[in-house]
């Protein structure tokens, strides 16, 4: 039977109908004719029934040319919702995961609560109950502030101070302090004002900049331990002081007077530890040089009165022997170091004088002529002579080898 033929069964054999998939409700002289294409509507309606399949129903099949046969179990109206409930469950549980950085802390807050600091790494909380803060612990924060203020001289001094921090405890950094760097900008002004309140200028702007940065540092930490915000300080640098422009050059000419002053009590003491040392040196070489003469002269006195004491026994036993030697011992010793003699001759001649030092002076030059220089008077050869004859007759002439021809008169 061609698919055109005139019957009940001719439309299943349409080829727009999809050979018979297209149900014949209105039989063949439906609308749905056999040179009609397919439906949209329909196919989306299948596609509804599969959906629908999935979720637990089933929907009802089209029969023959006979219309829409029913038959199929209702569709579950809590599956979908249910469906999408688990949806936003995974959601909401996966929206849950955060990474912490190995340079922060998070601080959680369960209903604006604190509920612990978690530490870096992959972590979960639940969203919406859960409030995660991250806090930075590694970075180094700062912060600077110029400042015109009195000093306890009633002075006015610019200081510019700089100040390095950390966060110590992120929950005191969070729960708190509302603001923490307005905190510690207030308190780091307080705590300036407090030591340069007490501190003269000239101290602040000349050797004083040291401790002032050491007091204002340690104020600045107690304050932050009595406010509880979890900051430690690393560092305090005082930047800069300055007298106010109006009066800069009057200080500047009091500090070049302060460093010529210093500059001359260095140089006073450069020369006071170059000549002290040697002072005591040379008082030093004096005191021994006392202590050896002393020494010595002890020692002289000692051996001169051990000496008296054996030539008194000497003398005790021979003592015109001992007056005669004694007399020698002491012509020799005042006449061993001149160059002169003295002859003694009789008591109706003059005393002859021989200045030996200048015949011994004229004796090396031979070249001279005999006689004339050099050469004594034959006269004053006899006299000696005689007066040598006499010396050894008589008792009271002394040794002539040790007096060197010495004869005292009038013993």
């Amino acid at each position: 039977m061609a698919w055109n033929e005139p019957g009940g069964g001719g439309n299943q054999h349409d080829p727009w109908s999809g050979g018979g998939r297209r149900g014949g409700g209105n039989g063949g002289g439906g609308k749905g004719g056999g040179n009609q294409p397919p439906d949209l509507d329909e196919a989306l309606k299948k596609f509804q029934d599969k959906l629908n399949g999935m979720l637990g129903g089933r929907g009802g099949k089209k029969g023959g040319s006979g219309g829409k046969g029913g038959g199929g179990k209702p569709r579950n109206a809590f599956t979908l919702p249910g469906l999408l409930l688990l949806v936003a469950l995974a959601i909401w549980a996966a929206s849950g995961f955060y990474l912490v950085d190995q340079s922060e802390r998070g601080v959680v807050l369960r209903f604006g609560k604190f509920q612990e600091v978690v530490t870096p790494g992959l972590q979960w909380n639940p969203p919406l109950i859960d409030d995660v803060r991250m806090v930075n612990v590694t970075r180094v924060r700062s912060l600077t502030q110029t400042q015109s203020m009195l000093t306890r001289d009633e002075n006015i001094v610019e200081v510019e101070i700089s100040a390095q921090y950390q966060v110590a405890d992120p929950r005191d950094f969070v729960l708190n302090v509302r603001n923490p760097q307005l905190s510690i900008e207030n308190a780091l002004d307080s705590a300036l004002r407090h030591v340069v309140g007490g501190t003269d200028m000239i101290d602040i702007l000349t050797s004083g900049r040291e401790i002032l940065g050491s007091s204002v540092a340690s104020r600045l930490q107690s304050y932050q331990d009595i406010y509880g915000t979890g900051i430690r300080l690393q560092t305090i640098n005082i930047e800069s002081t300055s007298a106010p422009d109006q009066v800069i050059d009057a200080f500047d000419d009091v500090i070049r007077a302060r460093e010529d002053r210093q500059r001359t009590i260095n140089q006073g003491m450069a020369y006071a530890n170059a000549i002290i040392p040697e002072a005591q040196g040379q008082a030093q070489r004096i005191v021994e040089q006392g202590q050896g003469y002393r020494e010595s002269v002890v020692a002289e006195a000692r051996g001169q009165a051990s000496r008296f004491n054996a030539l008194l026994g000497q003398y005790e036993e021979a003592p015109s022997i001992m007056r005669e030697r004694l007399y020698l011992d002491a012509i020799s010793e005042v006449f061993g170091s001149t160059p002169k003699v003295m002859v003694d001759v009789a008591d109706d001649s003059p005393l002859m004088y021989l200045p030996l030092d200048q015949m011994g002076k004229s004796g090396p030059r031979s070249a001279e002529p005999q006689g004339e220089q050099g050469e004594l008077d034959p006269r004053v050869l006899e006299r000696l002579r005689s007066s040598q004859g006499a010396a050894s007759s008589s008792s009271n002439t002394s040794n002539s080898s040790n007096t060197g021809g010495i004869r005292r008169e009038g013993r």
